[in-house]
């Protein structure tokens, strides 16, 4: 049983604490500056989606031309500030003369901002720009993507479902996309297992081209 036995270094101990009380300051340094860079912003709308480049450019062309007409409306366009679905948007807004403001991570694979960006943060944090994303915008289109388009999703979704946050419009791009992952919602967590109450389905709208994103969001958002 000696061999079990953890001798704990006292002074390994009292550096790992400072190491703690040093990030909770770097947590709210974080919160801080996202919160004040995008308190200025009166209309925003942001985009999430695939940093990969390799999936169908019609995603991304469609990316461009509703972010552009968003930009051309008055909204800000904010993304994650990387590469993929996040640049198409900046792109669009960036070209049609708007604002485009990004909410960068630091990864391990280093993903650098896009360069169509007006205004940028870096966050070290997933959470800590999760917070901030959460109330960034008027309106959160997701177009296709992987497990952190997914993880924003369900964030929102969570978020209003529980009233944490106030009601906001949730537009989902891409009918072929997002149809299957629909279906489990109705015939799983609804019909099956009862998980989700019938009034949940309505919490997002589903699109299918640049038009009729923009009027949904224009009839959705209180201008």
């Amino acid at each position: 049983m000696e061999g079990d036995l953890r001798v704990c270094d006292p002074e390994k101990t009292d550096h790992t604490k400072d190491m703690e009380s040093w990030r909770i300051f770097k947590i709210m340094g974080e919160l801080i500056d996202g919160f004040s860079m995008l308190r200025k912003y009166r209309l925003a709308a942001t985009f999430f989606g695939s940093a990969r480049s390799h999936m169908d450019p019609k995603v991304y062309e469609d990316a461009t031309l509703l972010a552009g007409k968003l930009a051309q409306s008055g909204f800000v366009v904010i993304t994650g500030g990387g590469n993929g679905v996040m640049e198409a948007a900046s792109k669009g807004s960036f070209e049609a003369g708007g604002q485009s403001v990004g909410i960068n991570i630091k990864l391990p694979m280093e993903q650098k901002p896009n360069p169509y960006l007006t205004e940028t943060a870096t966050f070290n944090y997933f959470f800590t720009r999760k917070v901030v994303l959460s109330f960034a915008s008027e309106v959160y289109i997701y177009f296709p993507g992987g497990f952190g388009t997914m993880d924003e999703l369900f964030e929102i979704l969570t978020l209003v479902q529980t009233n944490k946050i106030k009601r906001i419009p949730i537009v989902l791009y891409n009918k072929e996309y997002w149809t299957p992952l629909i279906a489990f919602f109705k015939d799983h967590l609804l019909l099956k297992y009862k998980t989700i109450d019938k009034e949940d389905l309505d919490l997002f709208v589903v699109v299918d081209t640049p038009e009729e994103a923009h009027q949904a969001i224009l009839t959705l958002v209180k201008c």
